[in-house]
């Protein structure tokens, strides 16, 4: 990687009596700076959804929505990947940072410029451009991950982590709430967030650094004297893209199976999450008020479920991603199933809230699984994969095909499409646990 992304060069060693102060401090100074970093992209990644109900006021179609937001999603599976491997070869400080900044620009112009909103083929590029910003915010967070925390104590942190998606996700409700009373301008759902995101960029750059040698430190495994199995010092180098794909993910069927979970845990995740704004005033007859805080509380259900998912997979299945999966999947199911079904808007409400807070885990333990199959130089590119997977099956046929079936078939068929999808998501999640009982992960160290 040349230019200002290089990764950042090793510095001379600290004295011995300063490593375990300075590791203390920059591992808890890092790890702040990630989350922070995160739940600022997810204040502009799904905003779009909430000004959907304004949008169809003015004569849009599902269908033409589904579309436009569809931009997001088949630039982040794309971007999740391609940036994912330049993101093993670049400066994760820098990385994120950049994305963050650029995605936070594209909202802010999207609310402001008022050509912005006037057809379907703007948003759906302005969309395809924030998707792809969005992909630069996963990866650099995997790198900083693997090289700051051991594998031992990675599922953990990685749940405390994952929380990131839901502080700033959830916030968005509220945020776009704040914006339009502030602005009277229902435009102010996509700015206002995006304006705040800026400062959130702000603050990750203070804090994130890139690797622990960036700063005179050694190695996690040796600090930590935490070494995976396959370990050998040549993780430490930094590697080609081609050496990455070829080597640590082509071969590994593992990975691969996952990734086609991902694809369909992601489209329930976003068949509910991207369409709950205009089902629940469309055919629960939510207020904005309402929907907005049933957004939020979807969201924000997701961090306890997310914590006990990480416990439980390090805890009781003893480093095992998949028992955990499928349990919470099977929960959604029936979850989803009560959401479709029931009448008052407290049952709804509840039963978004158990979504929320079942959908989580089973999306960051494929993450996490993925950073556990690869060396760490190239866990951007491995949680790429599981994200193109997610994104450009999923989200992607949750976006374009759930508003063409709604459309069709009432939200009657819409709800078939995520019950169908839960059941394939137990399926695969299960082949793989079978396939992993068995040793057949297909890696070669």
């Amino acid at each position: 990687m040349i230019g200002f992304l290089k990764p950042a060069a090793h510095k001379e060693m600290l004295p011995e009596n300063k490593i375990d102060p300075v590791y203390k401090r920059l591992r808890l100074q890092v790890f702040l700076g990630i989350f922070l970093g995160y739940a600022g992209y997810y204040l502009v990644r799904k905003v779009f959804s909430l000004a959907m109900p304004d949008l169809v006021n003015l004569g849009y179609s599902k269908t033409e929505l589904g579309f436009a937001l569809s931009g997001v999603s088949i630039a982040y599976g794309l971007s999740k990947f391609i940036m994912g491997n330049v993101s093993d070869r670049s400066n994760a400080r820098r990385f994120l940072t950049l994305g963050l900044v650029l995605s936070a620009i594209t909202m802010i112009a999207m609310g402001i410029l008022p050509v912005a909103t006037s057809s379907i083929a703007i948003m759906f590029v302005l969309l395809l451009l924030n998707g792809w910003f969005q992909g630069m915010g996963w990866p650099p967070c995997g790198r900083v991950m693997v090289h700051w925390f051991s594998i031992r104590e990675r599922g953990t942190k990685m749940s405390v982590w994952n929380v990131a998606h839901n502080v700033g996700g959830g916030i968005i409700g509220p945020l776009a709430i704040l914006g339009v009373a502030i602005f009277v301008d229902w435009q102010a759902k996509l700015y206002f967030p995006g304006l705040v995101a800026l400062l959130v960029a702000f603050i990750a750059w203070l804090l994130i650094r890139d690797t622990p040698q960036s700063c005179g430190l050694p190695n996690i495994e040796k600090y930590k004297d935490d070494y995976p199995d396959s370990y050998s010092e040549k993780f430490e180098e930094e590697m080609s893209a081609k050496q990455i794909f070829l080597e640590y993910i082509l071969k590994n069927r593992l990975l691969w199976m996952i990734a086609i979970a991902n694809a369909f845990v992601y489209l329930v995740r976003y068949g509910v999450l991207d369409w709950a704004p205009l089902y629940l005033e469309e055919a629960k007859g939510f207020s904005i008020e309402e929907t907005g805080w049933a957004y939020f509380a979807y969201e924000w259900a997701g961090i306890p479920g997310t914590l006990l998912c990480g416990y439980l997979s390090d805890s009781v299945f003893k480093g095992k991603r998949a028992p955990v999966s499928i349990i919470y999947m099977v929960l959604v199911t029936i979850s989803v199933f009560m959401y479709w079904t029931s009448d008052s808007i407290v049952a709804n409400s509840i039963a978004l809230v158990c979504i929320g807070f079942l959908i989580y885990g089973p999306v960051m333990l494929i993450g996490v699984h993925a950073l556990d199959l690869v060396p760490k130089k190239a866990a951007g590119t491995a949680a790429g994969l599981t994200g193109l997977f997610g994104y450009m099956g999923g989200a992607l046929f949750a976006n374009i095909a759930m508003g063409a079936v709604v459309d069709k078939w009432s939200w009657t068929g819409g709800f078939m499409v995520l019950l169908g999808a839960c059941v394939l998501s137990i399926l695969f999640i299960a082949i793989s646990w079978i396939q992993e009982i068995r040793g057949h992960n297909g890696i070669h160290h």
